[in-house]
């Protein structure tokens, strides 16, 4: 197999194989490996829904297309959400102190798409055999990096050794290619675990994605092309695990309560699972013929479902950044691409980690006064279509200071 390479990829899950599309369609003859820790399964549009689902925004949306794929992924399985309802436990979903965006009020047919995970990620794959410039090397695992001025080198499990001049760690919250770059993380875990699950309720989800507050954390109910919804609860580690192990009657119970029987009630749920949560950062994005992107730079709390759309943000911005190098005469790990993509996206991305992190601890204190205060904010913000306006732009993705892919037209 070839050994030297323009930029190697490692990670080949959304994000990471999103960057080598992107890479692959924006600059002629550049030589891309992605190194993917295991095969991913083959997408069964028939078969049954996955727990790991993720809100694909708009902005999302456009960077697939320019990989070429969205297309083919909203042919298979995908659920456009037109509105959206949050609100907290003393509020009721349709009254004041409750949050409602509407994609009519933005001109736009609606607000994103609940996408599963695993129908990205293979759909992305095959997009990645069938672009002649791309090596797909997968199972690799990453044992030993060394970030050279000129090149770097690679070596994996299997003693292969692989020279590019750009290495891309896209290989998650627990990156191994980040701890070999010696990049340090900041951050801390939440007092939360999220509960995921695929259930059907006695009423139609309308195409809404229904998000409660409550004291110990969010609950969504986010809505799938079958009519069903994949629901997301976060909340403390025991009562996590009491979920878990709750008999499907006591499950289906709990989770009609704690949506305030919004949707009626919770008939069915098929297999529960849970994951811990946390937030970190990485505190360089950049160094020396290396980069990070998606969960690799930064991971954050699911409760705004912005995880993967900063991710392909960032593939969008990097690709553009080594892009523009190459069509200056310069390589794809030049100093100033790098930097210049450091200095975009770690800010947004920051601003939006903490932005979450603060909406998630207002929204768990459960003091009266700021249970009132918050109530009142909503309804504010509500009632002020501008401010609600450019809020749910950019959680859309449509907003901000955004690479080429993910602008309109």
């Amino acid at each position: 197999m070839r050994r030297e390479f323009d930029v190697v990829v490692v990670g080949g899950g959304m994000v990471g194989a999103a960057l080598a599309c992107l890479l692959a369609e924006a600059v002629d003859g550049l030589e891309v490996a992605v190194l993917e820790a295991r095969e991913p399964s083959p997408f069964d549009p028939g078969g049954p829904v996955g727990n790991r689902v993720s809100a694909i925004a708009r902005g999302s949306m456009r960077i697939l297309a320019g990989c070429g794929v969205w297309e083919d992924i909203a042919a298979r399985r995908v659920s456009p959400y037109r509105e959206m309802r949050v609100w907290d436990a003393a509020s009721d979903p349709f009254g004041a102190g409750s949050l409602h965006f509407d994609s009519a009020e933005l001109g736009e047919p609606d607000l994103g798409a609940i996408v599963e995970n695993a129908l990205v990620q293979w759909t992305l794959a095959e997009r990645l055999r069938l672009l002649p410039q791309v090596s797909w090397i997968a199972p690799a695992q990453l044992t030993g990096l060394e970030l050279g001025h000129d090149s770097a080198v690679l070596e994996l499990a299997d003693g292969r050794r692989l020279r590019t001049r750009l290495v891309v760690g896209a290989d998650g919250a627990a990156s191994t290619s980040r701890a070999l770059a010696g990049i340090e993380t900041g951050g801390w875990d939440y007092p939360q675990r999220a509960v995921v699950a695929t259930v059907r309720c006695a009423e139609e989800h309308r195409h809404t994605a229904w998000q409660r507050f409550l004291p110990t954390g969010p609950l969504a109910f986010l809505p799938l092309a079958d009519g069903r919804c994949s629901i997301v609860w976060s909340t403390t580690p025991e009562a996590a695990d009491s979920l878990l192990a709750h008999d499907p009657a006591e499950f289906l119970g709990a989770l009609t309560d704690a949506a305030d029987g919004v949707l009626g009630e919770v008939m069915e749920a098929d297999s529960r699972a849970a994951f811990p949560l946390r937030l970190q950062y990485a505190r360089r994005y950049t160094q020396t013929r290396f980069a990070l992107i998606g969960d690799a730079a930064h991971a954050v709390h699911p409760l705004a479902g912005q995880g993967v759309n900063l991710g392909f943000l960032d593939a969008a911005a990097l690709a553009e950044a080594v892009a523009d190098a190459v069509a200056d005469g310069r390589d794809p790990g030049d100093r100033r691409a790098l930097r210049r993509y450091e200095r975009w996206r770690k800010g947004e991305n920051m601003a939006a980690m903490f932005l979450i992190d603060a909406i998630g601890r207002l929204f768990g204190n459960e003091n009266a006064t700021t249970g009132s205060l918050r109530r009142l904010g909503l309804a504010i913000v509500d009632a002020a279509p501008a401010v609600k306006h450019e809020f749910i732009r950019r959680a859309m993705g449509v907003a901000g200071d955004l690479p080429r892919l993910a602008r309109a037209g």
